[in-house]
């Protein structure tokens, strides 16, 4: 699937705002700073960009999702191992605040492994084969595990950034398939396990899950191919995130999870 619509220009307050990002008048200086560079590069990505900005991507774009989806079994019996202990995972809010807008509660939950500077190294053990497939995608920048429960939607929001693409890896896929999907744009999708999907979350876009079983996919983010001088604006603003509060206030809040996860399965084990 593609288009040649280009992703639709917000002011930067606005849309920051709207997405759960605390809004420009309270933000410190470091961030008004941050998020004026964003609008900047963002411009820049548009016109830089190598492959285009449709909302939804053709895989043969990106030859790699072929090897993705080849090994997606091992990825989901990694999966398998994770949701003996599913109850106990984050709700997705608990880590990342600014989702608070569109979910909060635990319908939306997570498994992360790495994400914007931050690695889980006790998740990455658990799972070693997802984190090893996922190293074929280049620039790569989250890895996790996205879990939707039974009557779960997210509605209509945007990512704050259009200078990352989304992976979508189908894991788990409940029947009927006609009673799940995500929008992007104008554009609809419905999982398939085993198969991949690329989009641009700066479009709109809204996710639900109507069946009464559960739905996974691999979630990742990576870099957007851009052309230079977008290319290193690009990656200089993405390893600045790192030191941005909302980015921060994520990985205390995993590594506080974290650590209580891993604490109560030694304790079980020690039974």
């Amino acid at each position: 699937m593609s288009s040649v619509a280009e992703r639709p220009q917000t002011d930067p307050e606005q849309r920051f705002g709207t997405d759960g990002i605390k809004p420009l008048a309270r933000a410190s200086r470091l961030t008004r700073i941050f998020m004026g560079l964003v609008s900047f590069v963002e411009r820049l990505n548009v016109s830089f960009s190598k492959v285009g900005n449709p909302p939804v991507y053709d895989n043969a774009v990106f030859p790699w999702t072929t090897q993705i989806e080849s090994e997606w079994r091992a990825i989901r019996t990694e999966l398998d191992r994770v949701l003996t202990r599913q109850a106990d995972l984050p709700g997705f809010h608990e880590i990342s605040s600014d989702v608070a807008t569109i979910s909060q509660d635990r319908g939306w939950k997570t498994f992360l492994l790495s994400g914007y500077g931050f690695k889980s190294d006790a998740n990455i053990k658990l799972c070693p084969e997802t984190w090893r497939v996922c190293q074929k995608i280049p620039g790569l920048i989250t890895v996790m595990f996205s879990i939707l429960e039974p009557g779960k939607h997210l509605p209509a929001h945007r990512g704050p950034y259009n200078g990352v693409l989304r992976l979508h890896l189908g894991l788990i896929v409940p029947e009927p398939r006609e009673q799940l999907g995500i929008r992007v744009d104008q554009q609809l999708y419905r999982w398939k396990e085993g198969e991949a999907v690329i989009f641009d979350d700066a479009y709109e876009h809204e996710a639900w899950n109507k069946t009464d079983k559960t739905r996974v996919v691999l979630f990742v983010d990576f870099r957007k191919p851009l052309r230079f001088p977008a290319n290193f604006l690009n990656w200089l603003l993405l390893n600045l995130a790192v030191f941005t509060p909302f980015i921060r206030e994520g990985a205390d809040n995993h590594k506080a999870w974290e650590k209580k996860f891993y604490e109560e399965a030694e304790a079980l084990r020690n039974r």
